[in-house]
């Protein structure tokens, strides 16, 4: 008695070429973030800091006036409010040393206050008017 059997690979053949054309067209099309052309948004654009600075921006997304800070002439653990009148925003620390932002221009911890590290942050949006800093030994 013969048996014969059929193979099923021009079947699965099909299919696997198949799933390879979708892998190939998934992988290769272009993403939100990396998509390019007229209407592709640019990515954020970084406030302008040099080392060792601690810049403030009055408007968010690091536009509007700038303000400088220097640990040459800004006290260590002592609260710097900004001028009276003005806020700030948005900020970049490359101090070197975390420096704290707070709401308050006294630096009162009973408003709202964060601390960002000196290795290089950049903060497009602070989620409250920056009214005072103060800088940290480390």
């Amino acid at each position: 008695m013969r048996t014969t059997m059929r193979s099923a690979w021009p079947a699965g053949a099909a299919v696997l070429a198949l799933t390879i054309a979708a892998l190939a067209a998934a992988l290769t099309a272009p993403t939100h973030a990396g998509a390019t052309g007229p209407g592709a948004a640019a990515p954020p654009r970084l406030g302008g800091c040099g080392p060792g600075e601690l810049c403030l921006w009055e408007k968010a997304h690091f536009k509007g006036e700038r303000r400088l800070y220097e640990l040459a002439g800004t006290d260590i653990e002592s609260c710097v409010p900004l001028p009276p009148g003005s806020g700030a925003q948005s900020l970049a620390n490359r101090t070197g040393r975390p420096v704290t932002t707070y709401q308050s221009a006294e630096c009162a911890e009973t408003a709202e206050f964060n601390t960002y590290p000196g290795s290089g942050t950049w903060a497009p949006e602070s989620p409250y008017r920056v009214r005072a800093i103060k800088l940290w030994e480390r």
